[in-house]
């Protein structure tokens, strides 16, 4: 049955007396890691986990662990499959270092992680011990083998009867070790326990009170089984003046947050293609978007998908179309389509690994060059990307208004890491200027032509179907200001460069990045998406070293930010910071003719012809702050020994 308000209570207090007789160790912040195999539920444990920490005031973040198979192999490293959960005394913006404490439903899995750099000598690890004595040798060898291996490498090791446990209440602990799991967490970091209850009522609303129940009690089992079992206990206090976030705060992740965005854009229509990172964002739409009049068309492919959507902009309601990278190659000719016929369209680019199919689980921001250039010909749109996850809210915002002031494509690039990550952000208040304004169904004056281009801004007045003379042929032939096809030298000039005015125009209105740190020093670091949080932390820590380091995070990358020159130029070295590749320049046959560059940092060097070097890594995850610091350390020694790094 659900929780009520007297039972929560009950449960406050509960909580409360449990801990009295426990002395709990008070840390600024700490790394949970859940993993298991596919299909036990370890990320809806850690979601869970992530949102009570983060309405008790504390920072969060939180980091998918997907495997790339759909059904991986079970007790596999290869299958590996949870979630990290970063929670602290300050504002979060990243996955960062190694974990203090990970829950294995298996021991395999593990292995994937270690190779990964997730765990430290030290870290507590919490592991089902059912294999131990398992029917086949070959496990009980595998498992004894890898607890030996462990601790050998300084992981403390903890072997828990834990599904064992889940039996005594429910026949099939698959389908429930994960909140007994929760449970487990919940009393060893402190967590209020009714709020967690409260939590899974929410998330099991739809399965009706005997699902909830069921879960409430398998939670109420691992608290007390952790209370029983583990022998440290822990307190992270809540941010400075933030002790309850509920109301002034809200969890979500990068593709809810773009959700949300959608509808307080006042957008009407979203069109897609189930792709991997994305898709989560049409379930969020499909399942709130009618309660404001929108609604989901899901087409029958990528193509489709944003015809759809050209089609409602073209008649005056400008559409979003959501995908990932392999999506957005098959859109290609439509976004072409869109730029000469100036149809305002918004594009979210959820990126994930490639080339072809890649890493579809996986995060990398490899799409920076194909949404810039990706078309044939001449193509220019506005292309921005998203830091933090609650700029997926604001930048679908910024997104419509932009397409439909300059009538064009805008592409908003997030990634895997921002579209599965949670983190709270300041409940954001909406005003009527967000929303899009009612389709212009005045007279047409019949003497303005559709294409009334400005000779110095490039921009023209948008017809729509609607309005009585308003109509018009759209074309995606070369054509005149009358929307006439034109073959001809002169009207094929003209019609490029007034395509291509427009982004002077919206340039003129930017500001030039802020620099974080000093406004000048040794190095500068650049970097796009979802990287800030990782790149600051590590500027930081290089900063109380006394480094003279500094960075700047670029959110407009077509047009791009004014004042980049300049603020280059008072640092001895400039580089960028990507989830792309570039070459080692150590590596062999690498040298000044053969290397090739982050794309940012390619982009970077073209614009302001300066030497941008750069650092990036494709490992699959996101980047952590303490490798990014031992980067800048290398680069620091390098120009001061004078060396190519």
């Amino acid at each position: 049955m659900t929780t009520t308000k007297k039972e929560t209570q009950v449960e406050r207090e509960t909580a409360t007396a449990s801990a009295v007789g426990r002395v709990a160790e008070t840390v600024d912040e700490h790394i949970v890691e859940i993993v298991s195999d596919s299909g036990e539920g370890a990320q809806k444990a850690g979601q869970t986990f992530g949102t009570v920490c983060a309405k008790m005031g504390n920072g969060v973040w939180t980091v998918e662990i997907i495997p790339a198979e759909i059904q991986p192999p079970a007790r596999s490293p290869a299958g590996a499959s949870g979630i990290r959960i970063r929670l602290a005394s300050n504002y979060v913006t990243n996955m960062g270092d190694e974990a203090d404490v990970v829950v294995a439903f298996n021991e395999q899995v593990l292995y994937s992680r270690i190779a990964n750099g997730a765990y430290k000598k030290g870290t507590a690890v919490l592991l089902e011990d059912k294999w131990r004595d398992d029917a086949v040798p070959e496990i009980r060898e595998k498992y004894a083998k890898a607890v030996a291996e462990f601790k050998d490498n300084g992981l403390i090791v903890h072997e828990l009867p834990i599904e064992k446990a889940c039996l005594e209440i429910t026949p099939n602990p698959r389908r429930g070790k994960n909140m007994f799991v929760l449970g487990m967490l919940c009393q060893i970091y402190s967590r209020d326990i009714g709020k967690a209850r409260d939590e899974i009522a929410t998330t099991f609303r739809r399965k009706g009170d005997k699902v909830i129940g069921m879960n409430q009690q398998l939670f109420d089992a691992g608290c007390r089984f952790a209370e029983e079992h583990i022998d440290f206990c822990y307190e992270v206090p809540p941010q400075a003046g933030q002790e309850e976030q509920k109301q002034r705060f809200i969890v979500t992740n990068g593709n809810t947050a773009v959700g949300l965005g959608v509808m307080a854009s006042g957008m009407e229509l979203v069109s897609m293609y189930p792709i991997t990172p994305a898709t989560s964002a049409s379930h969020y739409l499909a399942d709130a978007y009618h309660q404001v009049g929108g609604f989901v068309h899901q087409a029958e492919d990528e193509i489709a998908a944003i015809g759809f959507a050209i089609g409602s902009s073209y008649a005056g309601k400008t559409a979003c179309t959501i995908t990932s990278g392999p999506g957005l190659a098959l859109k290609t000719e439509m976004v072409g389509l869109a730029v000469m016929a100036e149809i305002p369209l918004v594009i979210v680019v959820v990126q994930r690994g490639g080339p072809s199919t890649g890493l579809p689980t996986k995060v990398e921001q490899g799409d920076l060059l194909a949404a810039l250039y990706g078309e044939p010909g001449d193509a220019p749109k506005v292309v921005i990307a998203a830091a933090t996850i609650e700029e997926c809210l604001h930048f679908v915002i910024m997104s419509r208004r932009l397409a439909e002031a300059f009538r064009t494509p805008v592409i908003l690039l997030t990634d895997a890491n921002l579209a599965t990550g949670v983190q709270p952000f300041p409940r954001p208040e909406p005003t009527i200027d967000w929303l899009a304004p009612p389709i212009d169904q005045s007279e047409w004056d019949e003497n303005i032509p559709p294409y009334n281009w400005d000779p110095e801004t490039g921009l023209s007045p948008r017809p729509v179907p609607g309005m009585p003379g308003g109509e018009y042929i759209l074309t995606g032939l070369a054509h005149t200001s009358e929307s006439k096809v034109a073959y001809d030298s002169d009207s094929n000039q003209r019609g490029c460069n007034m395509r291509s005015r427009k982004f002077a125009a919206l340039a003129s209105t930017l500001k030039p990045p802020q620099v974080h740190g000093d406004p000048d020093g040794d190095l500068l670091v650049v970097g796009w998406g979802s990287t800030m949080g990782a790149i600051e932390e590590a500027i930081d820590r290089a900063q109380a070293q006394e480094h003279k380091v500094s960075s700047v995070h670029l959110r407009f990358l077509s047009p791009m930010e004014p004042g980049l020159k300049e603020i280059f130029r008072r640092f001895r070295k400039v580089m960028t910071v990507e989830i792309n590749y570039s070459d080692d320049p150590q590596a062999p046959l690498i040298n000044d003719d053969t290397r090739r560059y982050a794309q940012l940092a390619w982009l970077l060097r073209a614009h302001t012809l300066m030497d941008i070097d750069c650092w990036s890594a494709v490992f699959g995850a996101p980047l952590q702050p303490g490798m990014i610091y031992k980067v800048l350390l290398k680069r620091l020694t390098a120009m001061n020994e004078g060396v190519d790094s």
